[in-house]
């Protein structure tokens, strides 16, 4: 399947340690055709980090994707009443996204952009990136794995001795899930084994 001209907004929250994954499939995405915005948590703003400054890392991907981004509510609410994605991706996706989006709590730009872009019934892809999804988030991970029009990139636990309770996507298979997303399917196998990609 063509990404040419495939509106997508990509969503990043506070997982930052998985930025360096994310930037090359942007990239990776805008070779492909896409046409991407990016929608921008308040912490990616506003949070620097060992892994960059939040001003150096929110000019590069703005950069990269040739969009002015979605930085807040107000500029989120739009995405539902004018449709403006085909498919939405939230890419990290934190616990504290995932249990806002499963527990309907719209604080956050993200998450305001998930719900609006659910109303249309189209599909918002997930690459989940938390240390408590086997925890306490266990509950909302299960709530969103069972909502229509919501499919998860696979994922596997990413450090099963020392963080027993943390999954992280693989991130390898980000673009294979949207096109599946895209003719309404869920990517199999979903469940991964700690050191494999497939």
């Amino acid at each position: 399947m063509s990404l040419e001209k495939l509106k997508i907004g990509f969503a990043i929250t506070g997982s930052f340690c998985t930025f360096d994954q994310i930037i090359p499939i942007i990239e990776e995405l805008k070779n492909q055709g896409a046409i991407i915005t990016p929608i921008l948590s308040e912490k990616v703003q506003t949070t620097d980090t060992r892994y960059g400054k939040a001003d150096e890392i929110v000019k590069k991907i703005v950069y990269m994707c040739e969009n002015p981004p979605i930085t807040n509510i107000v500029e989120a609410e739009p995405v539902g009443p004018k449709k403006l994605f085909d498919v939405l991706i939230v890419a990290p996706a934190t616990g504290n996204f995932i249990a806002k989006l499963a527990n309907g709590i719209v604080d956050e730009t993200p998450v305001m952009c998930a719900k609006a872009h659910l109303r249309n019934q189209r599909p918002l892809v997930i690459a989940i990136s938390t240390n408590d999804a086997l925890g306490l988030n266990c509950k909302n991970l299960a709530t969103l794995l069972n909502t229509k029009n919501i499919y998860f990139v696979p994922f596997k636990q990413d450090d099963p001795l020392s963080k027993p309770n943390s999954l992280v996507a693989e991130y390898s298979l980000l673009i294979p899930t949207i096109i599946e997303a895209l003719s309404g399917k869920q990517i199999q196998p979903l469940l991964l084994c700690p050191g494999t990609k497939k």
